[in-house]
Parts: C-alpha cells; sequence; structure tokens
C-alpha cells in the first residue's frame, strides 16, 4: 500500500475515534452563541448552517472569537472563501489591554485562495508573521479547492502544531509562544471597494480537549522549530546536535585562543552577539570557532546584521593556517549588508554580496532576506559537493577538489593558501569583521 494512502488510512481512523466519543461543537448551526466579535466592525451572520463573515471596506481585521480559552485540542472545520480576499482562523490567541489595546494576535490557520497557494500555513497574527509558509512544504500548495468547501484540521499539543488541508498535511511546528487561548474566525482588512462585500464561511466546527494525544495524527510535514536555541524532540531524533545553547560559550574558543575570548563577543537572551569594532578583520574580539571539526554536515545558523554590517560563517576552517592579521582561513558563507557595505561592490561579480561563496561564487542578486529580522542561513556538506542555502531557498552550490574548483580558487584570493576549500574536515567559524552581528539557533547535524 502507498505511503499516502497509509497516513489517509491512519487520518480516518483517528477521526473516527475521536468522533465516537470527544467531540464538541463549536458552532451550534443556528445563531453565534458562545462567540464574541472582536477589534473591527466588520458583520458575522448565520446562513444555511454556516458563519459568513463579510469583507467591509476601511475596517480593521475583525474576529469572531470563542468566549472560551483552548490549549492542547484537535479542531476541525469546513470553510469557503471568495477568491479575491484573505482570510484565517486564529487559535491560541489573546486579546489584552497590555497588547496594542486590545489587539488579536496568536497563531493563524491561513485561507489563502491566491496564486501564492499558502492555505494550511501558520502565521502569528501581530507577531512574528509568518512560522511557516507552505514554502516549507510545496506538497500542500494543491490541498486547497478553489470555490468549493475544504476541510482543515488543526492539531495543538504541547509545542506541537500541525495542520492539514483535505487530508494533506501542510504543517509541522515546534513552538511554545502561547500555551492557551481562544479561537477565531477572520475578516481581513480590506481598502479595495471591489472587495467591499466578499464572504468566507465556515460551518461544521467542531473540537476535541480530551486524551488530545491519543488521536494526534502522523505528518509527513517537515518540521519546523521555532524555539530559540532548543531542538525538538524531532530533530534530536534525526540527529541534529545544538552548537550553542543560548546560556554561554560552551563548544566556542577563540581561532587563536585556547579560550573564548573576553571581550568582543557577548551572550544576551539567548544571543551571540559580535560586537562592533573598527570594522577590520578580526581585531575586536577576533573570531571564534568550534572546538572540534566537522566533515559532512547541515549546519544551520540564524543570524540577524545591523546597517552597514560585515560577517561571515566559515567552514573546512584551519585555525592555524594564518599567521598573521586577518581572519582564519577556510571557506565563507558571506555575510553582508549588501546596500551599504562597500565590500559589495568588490570582487568579481558580486562574489562577495550575502550568501555568495566569498570571493569565489556569486550568489543570486535577487534572495530572500529580511534586513530587520533574522535570516537563517544553511551550509551542506556531503563529500566534496557544498550548498549555500538562505531562508529555504538554495543559492548556489558547487564541488571541489577538482581541476575547476583549483582554477577557480587559483584566481582568487585564496591562491596563497595550500589546499584551499578541499580539507576533508575543519572547524565551523563565526566571524568578527568589526562589526555588530547577532547570532542564535546554531545547530548541525553530521551526515
Amino acid at each position: 500500500m502507498k505511503k499516502s494512502k497509509i497516513l489517509l488510512l491512519v487520518c480516518l481512523l483517528c477521526t473516527l475515534g475521536v468522533s465516537a466519543q470527544n467531540w464538541q461543537p463549536l458552532f451550534n448551526g443556528k445563531n453565534l452563541s458562545g462567540w464574541k466579535k472582536l477589534n473591527g466592525n466588520a458583520e458575522f451572520k448565520v446562513e444555511n448552517g454556516a458563519i459568513v463573515g463579510v469583507y467591509k471596506t476601511d475596517s480593521p481585521s475583525t474576529f469572531l472569537a470563542t468566549k472560551k480559552n483552548y490549549g492542547d485540542f484537535i479542531l476541525e472545520f469546513e470553510f469557503k472563501l471568495d477568491n479575491e480576499i484573505n482570510s484565517g482562523v486564529q487559535f491560541r490567541s489573546l486579546s489584552t489591554k497590555d497588547f496594542q489595546n486590545g489587539r488579536v494576535h496568536g497563531y493563524q490557520f491561513e485561507m489563502d485562495p491566491s496564486d501564492r497557494a499558502w492555505t494550511g500555513g501558520i502565521y502569528d497574527e501581530a507577531g512574528r508573521m509568518w512560522l511557516y509558509p507552505l514554502t516549507k512544504n510545496i506538497a500542500a500548495k494543491s490541498a486547497f479547492k478553489r470555490n468549493q468547501w475544504n476541510k482543515a484540521r488543526i492539531e495543538a499539543c504541547g509545542n506541537t502544531i500541525r495542520t492539514w488541508v483535505n487530508g494533506v498535511p501542510c504543517v509541522n511546528l515546534w513552538d511554545n509562544a502561547i500555551p492557551e487561548g481562544f479561537i477565531a474566525l477572520q475578516v481581513h482588512s480590506i481598502s479595495d471597494p471591489v472587495q467591499n462585500g466578499k464572504t468566507a464561511s465556515w460551518r461544521d466546527i467542531r473540537i476535541c480537549t480530551e486524551d488530545v494525544e491519543k488521536y494526534l495524527t502522523p505528518t509527513t510535514a517537515p518540521q519546523v522549530n521555532k524555539i530559540d536555541n532548543e531542538l525538538s524532540p524531532e530533530e534530536i531524533a534525526d540527529g541534529w546536535t545544538l552548537l550553542f545553547n543560548g546560556k554561554d560559550s560552551a563548544g566556542w574558543r577563540g581561532a587563536r585562543l585556547d579560550t573564548f575570548p573576553e571581550h568582543g563577543w557577548v551572550i544576551e537572551d539567548g544571543i551571540l552577539k559580535v560586537m562592533p569594532g573598527d570594522g577590520g578583520e578580526s581585531t575586536n574580539g577576533g573570531d571564534i570557532v568550534t572546538t572540534r571539526t566537522y566533515k559532512d554536515f547541515i549546519l544551520s545558523v540564524d543570524f540577524k546584521i545591523t546597517e552597514g554590517a560585515n560577517s561571515g560563517i566559515k567552514y573546512f576552517v584551519k585555525p592555524d593556517m594564518n599567521k598573521g592579521e586577518g581572519s582564519a582561513i577556510g571557506c565563507e558563507f558571506q555575510i553582508l549588508d549588501d546596500q551599504r557595505h562597500p565590500d559589495a561592490k568588490l570582487g568579481v561579480k558580486g562574489n562577495r554580496k550575502l550568501g555568495s561563496l566569498y570571493d569565489l561564487i556569486p550568489a543570486p542578486v535577487k534572495k530572500p532576506f529580511d534586513i530587520n529580522g533574522f535570516n537563517t542561513a544553511v551550509v551542506i556538506v556531503k563529500g566534496n559537493h557544498v550548498e549555500h542555502w538562505l531562508n529555504g531557498e538554495k543559492l548556489l552550490e558547487y564541488d571541489r577538489n577538482n581541476q575547476m574548483w583549483n582554477a577557480l580558487v587559483a584566481y582568487s584570493k585564496y591562491r596563497n593558501w595550500p589546499n584551499f576549500g578541499n580539507h576533508t574536515e575543519g572547524n565551523i567559524l563565526l566571524q568578527d569583521h568589526g562589526d555588530e552581528v547577532w547570532f542564535k539557533n546554531v545547530k548541525i547535524k553530521e551526515l
């Protein structure tokens, strides 16, 4: 039997098990008893056994929320919406006076009929924004069907949050931001008069709050971990290891020291910060490297730059190779403010810009990057094959230990370093280039 059929069968059996004893309706099909309206002034009404939200020009986003809060649960509902609009279902959400004067915030199950096709993804309303866009699970983008009723399933149990659309696994999220809150139906704010009067509808809304863990459904959706500096059970089982625990410098030392630098690096609020200096290479606290070497691996690092900053993530590093001034030698995933730092205009064809293999292979000009927030750099090494990824998008790949690689190195600033980039293994390095850059969620999976 095919894997997809097995998953659908398991999903059906779990649903039947819950149906037998634990489902509670959240909507009686007749009126809005048990619900209250928050934030905006769009209309919610009951028609033909469904709750219908009517879009209203220039109204803030309006939410129809349950009067009760829910922590761990399985929620199912059917939904349909006009093609021109966007909507969602909040869960584990809050509305308190101390947060933006009562603005609804929390997890949102996305309802997206646009060509982007992110229905089933998870958005953090009025918070961190996208936690799990369907760029993380491309296979789920075709699950939603336009102009018809669709079935949704949300499982929230502890730190595990998972979604399905029409039986297709969409989201597998590990997060702990809000453990309990209300469920709410969203009528999104609009400004286009053409969208005035458009509708989103929900029906057959039911919830299971007892023995939730017993009825959780297996999923094939790849997991995204949003808890800083902590591995999920799934990541641990998959072989991931933290390189930075968010608390101290364990596992790191100065590239030219036996210990961690006494100045130039700070650990605050779970973030490893290289502090500003004079803008030079390794002239403040100096580079830091892992205390052990790595061979084949997937390395993931979240980083945030300050304006005009320069830094880098290096691998295959040989800390003792450079006895003079400057940074330790190794292949580098460039971290740079391309718009403001002069290095972006140096090198050849942009090979010193963000995400590039520094001074060797340029990253694309257009790439996903948030100048104001954290971004995720990933380096994958499998033997002689290497890939650079940024925020889920592959930027470049190359093969080393061959004639083409050696020729590329011969025309770079690394030409005089013996066997550059061809080493079997090396340290991982975070660079001090004299600018403030933040790091967190530094983790590695050895292959």
